[in-house]
């Protein structure tokens, strides 16, 4: 096994060259949008030998140890970036509505319980809700975190940034609620409009107030916008309400000699056009075998648009060494090509992912 590596070679602008297709590699650079941070701490302290510290609110020591473990392992796993989120939030129905579902992690590494909000209802739904509710001011945002990893990056690494969820997911998920959303989208579309404008404009401000910062070289913004056969609304809807921010976020990039990355979990398929003609992302992520493998988005898009990851989540789970290296060397061989390519999971690595399992997938791809 050749991972975590002793002598990493970070290089953030050779991973931009090759994911906007300028250079074939002999292996392609990794990706993720996520690692878990039960598998972090298991990789901190069992490979790497490190001291894992959990973060304390305003306790800055605490936070700068355990960014520096979150630094130390993409970097000894060969990774050229890290993602950063920022502290960007929108108050939402888990702050107030009541019917909050909570459930046991049954995962090896386990976090105890997980919780997700209802989508039946959100916090607002009508005018008025709009106008009381306590919208984010970009004056309160802490960067802090931000300028810590900056400052403290070893050589040739880079920050993919990404304030929070997407336009779209945070009027869904934080705001709306997706049943509410659904019927407000025939009720009241000015009011949809209002609501998405609001959060695309605050989105793109954060963005704008990054330009400039040290070893930023991109945006990975997430924005869920399907399930297993379609987008969760129509695609109408997404190109009048949601696509224009994108664009703006792109070109924003672009300006700036930074490449934007989406990640959109779901059945695109009918939107794949927009996003790479229109809104002109560099980079698609997230796959799942079930709605269509990385290997045949390749061959459709792949000379169009780069690819992230790809590896599918369950089959990282579920698939036995041997089986799992031949999977992984066909993603590689077939998305190789040309370029445009980083190898990593089809979302993200979650703690139930098998630590041997992730490591292995990497290993592949340093051979």
């Amino acid at each position: 096994m050749n991972v975590p590596l002793d002598n990493p070679k970070p290089d953030i602008e050779n991973f931009k060259q090759i994911i906007l297709r300028k250079k074939e590699p002999e292996r392609p650079p990794f990706v993720e949008l996520h690692i878990d941070k039960e598998i972090v701490k298991e990789i901190v302290e069992s490979k790497l030998g490190r001291k894992w510290v959990p973060p304390v609110l305003d306790d800055r020591d605490s936070q700068s140890a355990c960014l520096m473990n979150y630094i130390e392992c993409h970097y000894r796993l060969g990774y050229d970036f890290i993602r950063l989120t920022g502290d960007f939030r929108f108050s939402s129905g888990l702050h107030f509505v009541s019917h909050v579902r909570e459930g046991k992690d049954t995962a090896d590494l386990t976090r105890g319980e997980r919780k997700w909000v209802e989508l039946s209802a959100g916090v607002i739904n009508s005018w008025e809700d709009f106008e009381k509710y306590p919208w984010p001011s970009l004056d309160e945002v802490d960067m802090w975190a931000m300028d810590f990893v900056s400052s403290n990056l070893p050589d040739g690494m880079g920050i993919l940034a990404c304030p929070t969820q997407g336009v779209f997911e945070t009027g869904m998920n934080s705001l709306f609620g997706y049943e509410n959303l659904a019927f407000l989208l025939y009720d009241d579309p000015e009011l949809v409009k209002a609501v998405f404008d609001r959060v695309g404009e605050l989105i793109y401000s954060y963005y704008q107030n990054i330009i400039g910062m040290d070893n930023l070289a991109g945006f990975f913004q997430g924005e869920d916008m399907g399930f297993r056969t379609s987008t969760l609304i129509a695609p109408e809807y997404l190109r009048k309400f949601v696509f224009p921010w994108h664009k703006k976020i792109a070109k924003l990039a672009h300006e700036n000699d930074l490449i934007y990355i989406l990640h959109a979990c779901g059945n695109l398929e009918s939107i794949m056009e927009d996003l790479i003609e229109d809104v002109g992302i560099d980079a698609k992520h997230s796959f799942e075998d079930a709605i269509m493998p990385v290997t045949e988005f390749k061959r459709i898009y792949g000379d169009r648009v780069g690819i992230m990851g790809g590896v599918d989540v369950d089959n990282l789970c579920r698939m036995e060494e041997k089986d799992l290296r031949a999977y992984v060397k066909n993603i590689i061989d077939e998305c190789n090509k040309g370029g445009g390519y980083a190898l990593g999971t089809g979302n993200s690595v979650t703690n139930y992912v098998p630590l041997k399992n992730f490591l292995i997938m990497l290993d592949e791809g340093l051979r």
